[in-house]
């Protein structure tokens, strides 16, 4: 291929006696569009330098760096509203004040200043929410308002999203306890107005427990993406009183990595992980459990018949209410609960009551009760413990959760055992926790 060349005057030196030099069009660019070495392109946030947290200001300027107000004190940086920090017009440049100064002087800074590389954009482009929270201590329930978000960043090729809210109660099995909002279709700017209810919420859970509420997109096609969430500590909100939240939506805060330590340091935090992921698993919660008790003294009337009769002679009755946020052991994200409960030592095996199997839920309502007769002496000596199992067909039931009740517990399971043998006579319910594990107690159906 034959090079395309120009007939160009040039320079008294580069004439060979009266004759043209021929240059090609290669040439003639290199040295008249590019006369010089390559430079930067300099961008705007050049102009308006931040300075870096290990800087001080004492420390001179370069020849080509643009000379800053001499007093920058800490006291005057107040005053003037952090007008350094934000690079707003208060800052004085060189010659603004006699008037001869010019943007060619701006040219000339020196781009060597740490620029701070967090991009403001990517933090709030996310959206907020807007939500109420209100705890009813006479129901032991937490209602979660969810009402509009506004500004939320575009998942889908259109330039929209199709979102939803989820709530979770941390710490706590994220599908035991997980509770999602309708989706609206095609926009930024989605109003709910739903109230999604926790309940066996108890007084202990509001200051230790956590409400995270994550922002998703919907996809029919492919997994649902997250957009934003927001972390919530329940002790917070007030007892009986509605505490209104408008929040910016957050990344979910990065996981901690050990890679950066010593050899030393990250075996420790890989035991420590392994620990805690142990000890996490053996506390694992699987539900909530509404429970009634009530001791019945012997009573002298013989005229009464039936169950009353056999009450009369005194004994426990055991009330399964209800039970809320059931682990979901079925690939249908749900289960088919029931509940058993044992009064041991059981010699006999006579102590063992079950109630229905209530299919596909996480929030079965029982409201079944069971009796055992037994003096108020012995009842001293028993433990009472209640299971929820899935039910399946032709296979072995799946263990949900379980809890015991006796002199020998702990935590509200001992409470609500003494005031159930103070209280002789006296209905006494209360919500408790059910584990995956369940002490002196065999796992087998």
């Amino acid at each position: 291929m034959r090079s395309l060349t120009l007939a160009l005057p040039v320079s008294p030196m580069a004439v060979r006696k009266g004759k043209t030099l021929a240059v090609s069009i290669q040439e003639h660019m290199a040295i008249d569009v590019c006369p010089g070495p390559i430079r930067p392109i300099r961008q705007i946030s050049a102009y308006f330098p931040r300075l870096s947290p290990t800087s001080s200001f004492s420390e001179p300027l370069s020849p080509n760096q643009v000379a800053a107000p001499t007093s920058l004190s800490p006291s005057s940086a107040e005053k003037g509203g952090g007008a350094v920090g934000r690079g707003s017009s208060s800052l004085l440049l060189p010659g603004a004040a006699g008037g001869g100064g010019s943007l060619s002087a701006m040219s000339s800074m020196d781009t060597s200043i740490e620029i701070d590389s967090c991009d403001s954009d990517d933090n709030t482009a996310l959206g907020t929410l807007e939500f109420e929270l209100l705890y009813e201590r006479a129901t032991s329930s937490l209602h979660c308002t969810v009402i509009k978000a506004k500004g939320l960043k575009p998942m889908d090729f259109n330039g929209l999203s199709d979102p939803y809210v989820k709530l979770h109660l941390l710490p706590g099995a994220c599908k035991a306890n997980k509770l999602k909002t309708k989706t609206v279709r095609n926009t930024l700017n989605p109003v709910w107005n739903e109230t999604l209810t926790y309940c066996g919420i108890t007084e202990e859970d509001m200051y230790r427990k956590t409400l995270r509420v994550s922002v998703c997109d919907e996809d029919k096609l492919t997994h649902n993406e997250f957009i934003g969430e927001s972390r919530v500590a329940l002790r917070r909100v007030k007892l009986d009183q509605t505490k209104h939240f408008n929040i910016c939506l957050e990344h979910p805060p990065p996981l901690p990595s050990p890679t950066a330590m010593s050899t030393a340091l990250r075996g420790i935090s890989c035991y420590l992980r392994e620990w805690e992921t142990e000890q996490m698993r053996s506390l694992e919660e699987r539900g909530r459990l509404l429970l009634c008790l009530q001791y019945f003294p012997p009573s002298s009337d013989g005229d009464v018949k039936g169950e009353a009769k056999e009450r009369a002679r005194g004994g426990l009755c055991v009330g399964v209410k209800r039970c809320a946020h059931l682990a979901a052991m079925d690939v249908n994200g749900f289960s088919d609960p029931y509940v058993k409960t044992y009064l041991k030592p059981d010699v006999q095996k006579k102590s063992k009551h079950k109630t229905a199997v209530i299919k596909k839920t996480l929030n079965p309502e029982f409201n079944e009760e069971f009796f055992y007769e037994i003096t108020f002496s012995e009842l001293a000596t028993k433990t009472l413990e209640v299971t929820v199992w899935d039910y399946d067909l032709g296979k072995s039931n799946d263990f949900i959760g379980g809890m015991s009740l006796g002199c020998h517990s702990q935590g509200d399971p001992l409470q609500h055992w003494i005031d159930c043998l103070k209280n002789k006579g006296t209905k006494v319910e209360r919500w408790h926790t059910l584990t995956n594990e369940l002490p002196g107690s065999t796992l087998q159906e």
